[in-house]
């Protein structure tokens, strides 16, 4: 049995009656950038999440920067980061001239661990950014009663969090702001880049639109600086057309999920993804760890289970093998290896199993069966 990592064209093929003629309509009416199929997904993307404002971009990096510049994050400032994510948010910050500060991650849901971030604050920290990981909430109410405490900044990085919920409160209105990525394999995916930023502040909404249009409300006149961040026709009306299949997707994707539980339950070498009480988990990935003995090189049995998986026609990921502090591009951030035990040890082990709303049980049956085999 082959099956693969992620199945976009399974996805294609069940919308493929809508989304064709919404994309023909943007090709007849030559509306390539913004337009009607943006604002209008705009609207219905806020609704979804129960937000007022809803700004789409060209891309969630460009999402990340736009947030923290809107909310006046400047040269020398200083943000804090959780240092298992993609690095795509920490550019929020390094693209305001900020410096990223890196935090350790929870080791049950591997999201920013608030026990740690005290210690990283100065007179320089401005802001905290929240990612919820692989699709599940980070703990909002302690990152925010820190943030409170220390007069910072709060944003959320959704990136791969589309419809999960905090306490029965969707990402994406739990901060100041938000950004949200629309890379074609997450859960919500335009055909191509796209973006989205979101925020309960009006004021700060209308800010967004401005800043995404080079500064300005009205053509050649540029009230505040801005950047090139709009969305393309295309991107809104695929997105208008998936929004509408995105509660029955994410049901799928936690189906998908009880289901790898169930079947891998009592495999003692591996530890399953644990959903935290107060969240919702949308499972844009299905992580597990690859437990090992090895302490001086904990990756090799989670690198021989996935090479096991491939023989026998399973695709797998590794989200994320190298952590921020040791990506060679932060080497002038003085941050060395054994710094963050936890995001290191996960960085080692973890394995992202396939999961897609098209997958059935069947074949998680086999890749979990083909898990087990391993280990006889």
């Amino acid at each position: 049995m082959k099956i693969p990592f992620l199945d976009l064209k399974a996805q294609y093929s069940s919308i493929k009656e809508e989304v064709n003629p919404a994309i023909q309509n943007i090709l007849d009416n030559t509306s390539f950038i913004l337009g009607k199929a943006v604002s209008e997904f705009e609207t219905n993307f806020a609704n979804a999440l129960g937000v007022k404002c809803c700004s789409a971009v060209s891309s969630g990096t460009d999402g990340n920067h736009l947030v923290l510049w809107a909310l006046g994050i400047k040269p020398g400032d200083e943000v804090i980061i959780p240092v298992d994510t993609f690095i795509a948010t920490a550019w929020g910050a390094t693209l305001c001239g900020a410096v990223p500060v890196f935090v350790d991650c929870h080791p049950q849901s591997y999201n920013l661990d608030p026990a740690k971030i005290e210690k990283a604050i100065t007179k320089k920290t401005k802001a905290i950014v929240a990612v919820h990981l692989y699709g599940q909430p980070a703990d909002m109410d302690a990152i925010k009663e820190i943030a409170a405490k220390h007069n910072l900044i709060v944003v959320e990085d959704c990136a791969q969090s589309h419809l999960a919920e905090y306490k029965n409160k969707k990402t994406g209105g739990l901060a100041s702001a938000a950004s949200f990525s629309f890379y074609p394999g997450k859960n919500l995916g335009a055909y191509g880049e796209g973006g989205a930023v979101t925020t309960n502040d009006e004021a700060l909404g209308k800010k967004f639109k401005m800043m995404r249009e080079h500064g300005s409300s009205e053509k050649y006149h540029h009230e505040i600086y801005g950047h090139n961040y709009r969305m393309e026709g295309i991107q809104g009306a695929v997105l208008n057309v998936k929004l509408k299949h995105l509660d029955k997707w994410t049901n799928e994707r936690r189906r998908v999920a009880k289901k790898y539980n169930e079947c891998l339950k009592g495999v003692e070498q591996i530890t399953l993804p644990f959903e935290m009480p107060y969240a919702k988990h949308v499972y844009h990935l299905f992580v597990i760890q690859v437990k090992s003995n090895d302490k001086n090189n904990r990756s090799a049995k989670r690198d021989e289970l996935q090479k096991f998986l491939e023989a026998n026609g399973v695709s797998t990921g590794l989200h994320y093998p190298v952590p921020l502090h040791v990506q060679p591009c932060f080497n002038s951030l003085g941050y060395k290896k054994g710094d963050f035990p936890v995001a290191e040890q996960l960085a080692e082990t973890c394995l992202s199993l396939p999961v897609f709303p098209e997958l059935t049980d069947a074949q998680v049956e086999y890749v979990s069966d083909k898990i087990k085999e391993f280990y006889k």
